[in-house]
């Protein structure tokens, strides 16, 4: 007998990284004093990286992450898919 086949997806992967990214970046925002949320939605709305601390290397990580990667996995968060 053979085993199943396991699937995996390249997206569980990307939302993973995205996720884990996400959360280094706010917890930077607000270990620096900033409100996380604000300055991740001004980020998302204009792409500026001023937005985003480089405390902890925060700008370079969310920078790795492309715009359009990151409001998909958002969505897909917020709508439980």
């Amino acid at each position: 007998m053979s085993e199943p086949t396991t699937i995996f997806s390249i997206y569980d992967d990307k939302d993973r990284e995205i996720r884990a990214v996400l959360t280094e970046v706010y917890r930077a925002l607000k270990e620096k004093g900033y409100n996380p949320i604000n300055q991740l939605v001004g980020y998302i709305l204009s792409e500026d990286p001023t937005y985003i601390t480089t405390y902890q290397g925060a700008r370079s990580l969310i920078r790795k992450i492309d715009r359009d990667d990151l409001l998909q996995a958002l969505l897909k968060s917020y709508l439980g898919e």
